[in-house]
């Protein structure tokens, strides 16, 4: 069994984006982002919500195009609108069912991309594995948190943390 990962980036106050989306205040460039650029290529599946695949057309992504080429993608999401011929898999129904094939069947780790609200519903279920938090220097005061509205507290188990320069900290935590 693969485990899921979520990793991603996360401000002092807990958001993964500011109001309206707003990345701009992650780094873009660096040793924390080269780490994560290496992180990426030992995953073997990447999952994700409507929201977040949707939210890489800002920067280009087409729909149906696949964000992660080197890695089997899917979109959990009742109303996405894909078109046939599409290079990630839509995903409805049972989504416990769902997560545990691809924990079977995966080539690698399950990469949790996100968004806030998806974690929140895989942190309910118990099948987040691991949390690798990319910790900004930065209050961004609003905006999409972490595990969404409401989630419950998990039970994390420190793993490691390394410190960057400029004050980013990368931290991982078994749940």
């Amino acid at each position: 069994m693969h485990p899921i990962i979520y990793d991603v980036a996360v401000s002092v106050d807990g958001y993964i984006s500011g109001p309206d989306g707003d990345i701009s205040r992650f780094a873009q460039e660096g040793e924390v982002v080269e780490d994560y650029a290496v992180r990426l290529q030992t995953y073997g599946a990447a999952i994700m919500g409507r929201g977040t695949y949707e939210f890489g057309y800002r920067f280009g992504l087409e729909p149906g195009q696949n964000p992660y080429p080197h890695m089997q993608t899917y979109v959990f999401s009742k109303q996405i609108d894909l078109p046939d011929q599409s290079d990630v898999t839509q995903m409805q129904g049972d989504l416990k069912a769902h997560l545990d094939d691809l924990k079977a069947t995966a080539g690698g780790p399950v990469y949790l991309c996100g968004g806030g609200a998806f974690a929140g519903a895989l942190l309910a279920l118990g099948a987040i594995d691991l949390l690798r938090l990319k910790r900004a220097p930065i209050v961004l005061g609003g905006g999409v948190p972490l595990f969404g509205d409401g989630a419950a507290a998990p039970d994390l188990k420190h793993r490691s943390t390394k410190v960057y320069e400029g004050g980013y900290l990368f931290q991982e935590f078994a749940l």
